[in-house]
């Protein structure tokens, strides 16, 4: 090209010397990553039907509570109520909780009970209605006939799975003519189409609920999977629930108490606590009032990642699609998300009726959520 003397500053940007100056980058700002996707792994199976089930089971329960309001004498009736009489056998050594004192039963009559008074030389205390009594073992007499049978039932659960579509659509023009930074604009809209149903995977999966008429579908009922929250009762604590720690704001009393009531309750290690932004900066300021800092420190620190407790060790995963008042508290073992087989996230080229190329990314998931016991949730927090 001819020197023109001219320089860059005054060419102009419409002057043909001049190459356009547009990055070959494409930047994205939208949230799109899914954390909890991505702890929990793929599954190590697939899903074969839109109603998936799956076993659970439980050991014969060996606590109960008492049920009887009209106790005479606390300290040396040696009968009373609880409230399923079925969990008892003759022979039970029982304690109540908070009380040193052992009782024997020595009958068993619908939910009545009768009991040796301080067993095994203890001192007998008060009996309130609504104590836990913790069944310490059974004791059997030598030579004796076995005990009548008893068993637990497994159960079914289940869980629906949901389809998950986007259409793409890109002209033939668009297709042949040059891109900035891209090679092909239908592989493009692939990526960011696919980075949506992933996102919106993460967030059915967390919050999702089904419907409560023809939950398997229809053509005019669609179907849906019912997600974490939705799922837990057991474990699902609230602020200002009784016997639930003080405060509306997310501290480690509140989290070492659910740990330690799904501890009590189940053998499960939950190894997730699962948060939003605000409740992550909370987690944080665990260590703050502990943290020291040398002379030539020139960081500042103030992350926590891992929380080890008496209950095991848990990962801190932050996700935005967990409500901002709220918790979970996961055992990740028990937690799978599903494809129906040969139905996840893929794309279906569809015939094209003019000058254009088209097609649909389809993907079909369920939660598998085993033993919701095993899991906890804290909602009601302060949200900032």
């Amino acid at each position: 090209m001819a020197f023109t003397g001219k320089a860059t500053y005054s060419a102009g940007v419409n002057l043909p010397e001049l190459a356009e100056d547009v990055s070959d980058l494409i930047g994205i700002i939208s949230p799109y990553e899914t954390p909890l996707l991505d702890a929990l792994g793929d599954p190590m199976r697939a899903a074969h039907s839109t109603y998936h089930q799956w076993l659970e089971d439980e050991l014969l329960p060996n606590k109960d509570s008492i049920d009887d309001d009209s106790i005479v004498n606390p300290t040396t009736d040696t009968q009373f109520d609880v409230a399923y009489g079925s969990r008892f056998r003759i022979g039970d050594q029982i304690q109540v909780e908070g009380s040193r004192e052992l009782m024997l039963v020595t009958n068993v009559s619908g939910n009545t009970l009768t009991v040796v008074r301080g067993y095994a030389g203890t001192t007998p205390q008060a009996l309130v209605d609504l104590q836990t009594v913790n069944i310490l073992g059974n004791a059997a007499l030598e030579g004796a006939d076995k005990p009548a049978v008893r068993f637990t039932t497994r159960s079914r659960k289940s869980n629906y799975t949901q389809i998950f579509t986007a259409a793409v659509e890109v002209s033939g023009t668009d297709l042949a003519a040059n891109q900035l930074g891209l090679a092909d604009e239908l592989d493009y809209q692939k990526q960011e189409r696919l980075r949506e149903m992933l996102r919106d995977l993460e967030n059915t999966v967390i919050n999702g609920g089904q419907p409560t008429a023809n939950p398997q579908g229809s053509d005019a009922v669609r179907r849906t999977m019912k997600g974490i929250i939705p799922h837990l009762a057991t474990h699902a604590f609230s602020v200002g629930q009784s016997g639930f720690p003080t405060g509306a704001d997310l501290d480690e009393t509140k989290i070492n108490y659910v740990l330690r009531k799904i501890w009590e309750n189940s053998n499960s290690h939950i190894d997730l606590i699962v948060v939003n932004g605000y409740q992550k900066r909370k987690i944080n300021a665990f260590l703050s009032g502990s943290r020291s800092y040398g002379a030539d420190d020139t960081t500042y620190r103030d992350m926590v990642s891992l929380y080890q407790s008496d209950f095991g060790v848990c990962r801190i995963i932050a996700t935005r699609w967990i409500p901002q008042d709220m918790v979970l508290l996961l055992d990740s073992s028990r937690i799978g998300v599903l494809p129906l087989a040969g139905r996840s996230f893929h794309f279906k080229p569809l015939a094209s009726a003019g000058d254009y190329e088209c097609g649909e990314l389809i993907g079909e998931y369920t939660l598998e959520l085993k033993n919701e016991a095993a899991h906890g949730l804290i909602k009601g927090l302060n949200k900032g």
